[in-house]
């Protein structure tokens, strides 16, 4: 079965194997002039649009950065943290300096906040208060208490806490 191949172009047919017309040069300039037609329609349906706006929206005064630090008028709460990691550090600071630190809670009446190692070491010496037996109402439950574990130190100021011998600072 042979098949027959018509071809009008190429190296072994009888056309040139190009286009022999040049490009339609009326079309083109009228595709421009209507294509800029639509941008100036466009331009000025804009124009219109915005003087509209401006009209009835008023946007108010525009806001200066030279302006005063106390007429700057800041969003309501929560607002957007600019540095995140350094109040987080200040704030776990804070934290371990009032553990870790001697203050007053109530001057009047005498109480006193003390560091929690002082405390440990206190409640190790001296121990709990405990109630006697004969003071156990009849029919309570006995509660059994274990002994806590170390807390976790993986929340946010957990960073923080010094490293012990096995592991390395960041």
């Amino acid at each position: 079965m042979a098949t027959e191949h018509h071809s009008s172009g190429g190296p072994s047919g009888n056309g040139a194997g190009y286009e022999r017309r040049d490009a339609n040069l009326s079309s083109l300039l009228q595709f421009g002039f209507w294509l800029a037609v639509l941008l100036v329609v466009t331009l000025v349906g804009m124009k219109f649009t915005f003087d509209y706006f401006a009209k009835t929206e008023p946007v108010g005064p525009m806001s200066s950065p030279m302006m005063e630090p106390g007429a700057r008028v800041l969003p309501p709460s929560p607002r957007l943290q600019s540095k995140p990691h350094l109040e987080l550090k200040d704030y776990c600071e804070a934290q371990q300096k009032q553990v870790n630190a001697y203050a007053w809670v109530d001057q009047a009446s005498g109480v006193v906040r003390i560091p929690v190692d002082r405390a440990v070491d206190l409640t190790l010496a001296h121990g709990l208060p405990a109630r006697a037996t004969a003071d156990i109402p009849a029919g309570s439950a006995s509660v059994i208490s274990s002994v806590a574990e170390a807390p976790d130190a993986s929340g946010p100021c957990g960073y923080l806490a010094p490293a012990t011998g096995g592991e390395s600072e960041r």
